[in-house]
């Protein structure tokens, strides 16, 4: 398994720092993921998501892990679904706890 540094990094943001490091205008990289200007904004800003599919464009066009940008995509989507729960936090330890415990079978 590869171990990465994710700090406070979200999906949304690497994605436009990558666009955004390699000169690439929105409208360049929404045509390349075959989806409009707009959505790619709202992905820019964590407010949609990318389908799993995009993430392999993204990885050969920037020369990123795959891996990386998954583990990303996915927090996103479990922060999403658990944001507006009053059990979100503790949620999610449970659920840590619950691979830990899978993982030592």
């Amino acid at each position: 398994m590869v171990k990465f540094k994710f700090g406070k990094v979200i999906i949304g943001k690497k994605i436009k720092e990558l666009r955004e490091n390699a000169g690439m205008l929105q409208r360049e990289l929404a045509a390349i993921l075959d989806i409009g200007e707009g959505f790619l904004s709202k992905v820019e800003n964590n407010q949609k998501s990318l389908k799993r599919a995009d993430l392999a464009k993204i990885s050969k066009l920037f020369s990123v892990k795959l891996e990386y940008l998954e583990t990303l995509w996915l927090g996103h989507k479990i922060y999403d679904l658990i944001k507006k729960e009053a059990q979100g936090i503790e949620a999610l330890k449970v659920a840590e706890d619950q691979v830990k415990y899978k993982d030592n079978e």
